[in-house]
């Protein structure tokens, strides 16, 4: 909610707003919370959970068995088409303990993604869960699908995610990109869905059906463009 829900308001949410939702969505049986991105770009202004930096972090309360993400756009650490350890390094401290966050998540396109993934095992070195999230995953042919799916056993990954970034992808087609995934890839599998069709509820069911384990949501699908799955109907 207070990441893809940023595009509502420039990720300007009050603190109290914010310790408010801390507690309640720990209550409600969510176990990690993604605050928002982490990116060094200030052109215009933006709120705090654009940044999301530790020190805004650390300015609230965390139940001890919440887990705390932070989104990265692989635009900022992949320069001239290959990935920068150097740009990375300014994002998230050298080491998980030195953080509150515990997972870091890139998104990337189709085109990134490759150079991303090289990410991945550095991250995972440093101590956070690492996640990779690939966007408008419903312009891509199954050719594709399974080119970076065939891919990901070489990294270390702990969740791969799939993002039905222009919420246009049916039931079956949900069902057959998890299918081509898990033919190659033994790990985690997550959804982002997008309610364009009124689908996201129904695409990330189908999707815990076919075998994914994570799944995102927020409060009343509040999101980029038609929004997200709904957490209270979730």
């Amino acid at each position: 909610t207070l990441r893809d829900g940023g595009y509502y308001n420039n990720w300007n949410f009050g603190s109290k707003m914010i310790q408010d939702y801390i507690v309640s969505i720990h209550k409600a049986g969510v176990n990690i919370v993604e605050l928002g991105f982490r990116s060094n770009k200030k052109n215009g202004f933006k709120g705090a959970c654009a940044y999301t930096t530790d020190e805004f972090i650390n300015s609230f309360k965390f139940p001890d068995d919440l887990i705390i993400g932070i989104m990265i756009n692989a635009s900022e650490i992949i320069i001239d088409e290959k990935f920068s350890k150097e740009c990375l390094d300014s994002l998230i401290p050298n080491h998980s303990n030195d953080s509150s966050v515990k997972l870091v998540r890139i998104a990337c396109h189709f085109s990134e993604i490759f150079e991303a993934l090289k990410a991945t095992d550095y991250i995972k070195s440093l101590g956070y869960l690492v996640g990779i999230n690939l966007m408008q995953i419903g312009e891509r042919t199954p050719e594709e699908i399974k080119s970076i799916a065939s891919n990901l056993n070489k990294f270390s990954i702990d969740v791969f995610y799939f993002a039905d970034s222009l919420g246009n992808l049916q039931v079956d087609q949900v069902n057959s990109i998890i299918k081509i995934i898990k033919s190659f890839w033994k790990g985690e599998i997550g959804i982002h869905a997008h309610d364009n069709m009124s689908l996201a509820l129904t695409n990330s069911l189908s999707a815990l059906n076919e075998g994914a384990t994570w799944v995102d949501s927020t409060i009343t699908g509040m999101g980029r463009g038609a929004g997200n799955t709904k957490t209270e109907i979730l």
